[in-house]
């Protein structure tokens, strides 16, 4: 029977490094491991299929790491000026420096969708409002935009998500000229 403390010593140096590669906070990626560990504690016992014991973990790990970018995107309102955003030493530096060029791609009305909803402070409903259209067609809108943006992503980087969209791995293309 796999008990708590033989997954610790199996995995606790492995998570620990996958931690750290994505959230280059000591503190955090040891508060994020201890909460890896107590959902594993509290849920080995609904595991059904003990030999995908590896997979489950890691899933833990991915959600806990996704829980953590959306406190901290909650706490920290984004600003207009992306560009501050480089000198930023999580893994999606690289992503980073390619959005301002991707965003700059799209028509004008999905520029301004994307700029004022996802990078400044506004609501969609207030960006609705700000507009002057209904409000399933301002999430219409910012639909579309997110969709032609992620489409220019998709050219230029290989990007693996998790279940709700949150980038959780990438590389980018030798040609895409977001490498500098």
């Amino acid at each position: 029977m796999t008990t708590t403390e033989t997954i610790w010593k199996a995995f606790h140096a492995e998570l620990h490094n996958f931690i750290n590669k994505r959230i280059h906070d000591k503190e955090a990626s040891n508060d994020i491991l201890q909460d890896v560990f107590i959902k594993i504690h509290l849920k080995l016992g609904t595991l059904s299929e003990k030999e995908k014991l590896s997979a489950w973990i890691y899933q833990i790990t991915r959600n806990c790491i996704t829980d953590y970018f959306r406190k901290q995107k909650n706490k920290v309102p984004l600003t207009e000026n992306i560009i501050e955003l480089e000198d930023e030493t999580d893994f999606s530096t690289e992503l980073v420096k390619c959005l301002k060029p991707m965003i700059d791609q799209l028509p004008d009305t999905y520029k301004e969708a994307i700029i004022e909803t996802e990078i400044g402070l506004l609501s969609q409903k207030a960006y609705a409002e700000k507009l002057g259209i209904s409000y399933s067609g301002a999430k219409s809108r910012i639909q579309r935009a997110r969709a032609q943006l992620q489409t220019l992503f998709n050219q230029c980087c290989a990007i693996e998500s998790d279940k709700y969209g949150n980038i959780i791995e990438h590389e980018c293309k030798t040609n895409c000229g977001c490498k500098s």
